[in-house]
């Protein structure tokens, strides 16, 4: 095991995390993966014996630092940070629910910074390493019927951006993760379209070759179209409102 490089991986029950988690762990890593629900953690962990449950709520400031610490003391270190936990309800988007809107952003982007919060110091001092954001094209700008999570996934998309100035003069490199459509129990509650979408086991593959084969701050796929969603980004507001409002006639407001 003390030849064998570390990575951990929260949100890892489901979806990206998940398929993430087999990947990195079918390559010889050795995975801690996290995510609340610790029955799919099990079996996670009986697919590969390099992968190893840490359940958390990435809610609970504390139980991150708790879990970082107890993940650094069984394995004394970790190469690659991937923070991935994410929520969305596209059912309570249709309406102005303040309830579900802090939900989403405080798993989305405050369980994003409690985890990064109970890293930082141990990469700031290792002067080495990496620290992996989970964000969406659905930050790049705001989409129908999705505001509260385009909200997050903006805010993480800044974060990680600002973050990567002040680690980068610390030799630790900051990657940001854009995926497009991938299909999991989270996109499966999309009632509408959607584009190029690619299996969990795609945006794996995609993102293991970014984060350790490349050297690119944004990991983004499918190519063709994050793209389009790059080129939208750039419009003038009036421009982007007309071509979205068009293209998304389909979705039951």
């Amino acid at each position: 095991m003390e030849d064998k490089k570390v990575i951990w991986i929260t949100g890892a029950s489901s979806g990206i995390g998940r398929a993430l988690a087999i990947k990195f762990a079918n390559k010889g890593w050795i995975v801690a993966a996290s995510a609340r629900r610790e029955n799919l953690l099990q079996e996670l962990s009986k697919i590969n014996k390099n992968i190893y449950s840490f359940p958390l709520d990435v809610t609970n400031i504390e139980q991150c630092k708790i879990v970082f610490k107890s993940i650094v003391e069984k394995f004394k270190d970790i190469e690659i940070s991937i923070f991935g936990t994410g929520i969305h309800d596209p059912k309570s988007e249709k309406e102005f629910n303040l309830e579900k809107i802090r939900k989403i952003m405080e798993v989305n982007y405050f369980g994003t910074m409690n985890s990064i919060n109970s890293v930082y110091n141990f990469y700031n001092n290792k002067k080495g390493g990496q620290i992996s954001i989970i964000s969406s094209v659905a930050g790049y700008r705001g989409l129908p019927v999705a505001g509260a999570y385009c909200a997050s996934k903006s805010a993480l998309t800044s974060f990680a951006e600002s973050l990567h100035f002040e680690m980068r003069r610390k030799n630790v490199r900051v990657t940001l993760v854009s995926p497009g459509f991938i299909k999991t129990p989270m996109t499966d509650q999309n009632d509408f379209p959607m584009p190029m979408i690619k299996s969990p086991e795609f945006a794996a593959e995609k993102i293991y070759n970014g984060l350790v084969l490349k050297k690119y701050f944004e990991i983004h796929f499918p190519i063709a179209f994050t793209y389009i969603m790059k080129f939208l980004r750039m419009l003038p507001n009036g421009i982007y409102f007309k071509v979205v409002e068009k293209g998304m006639k389909k979705i039951d407001y």
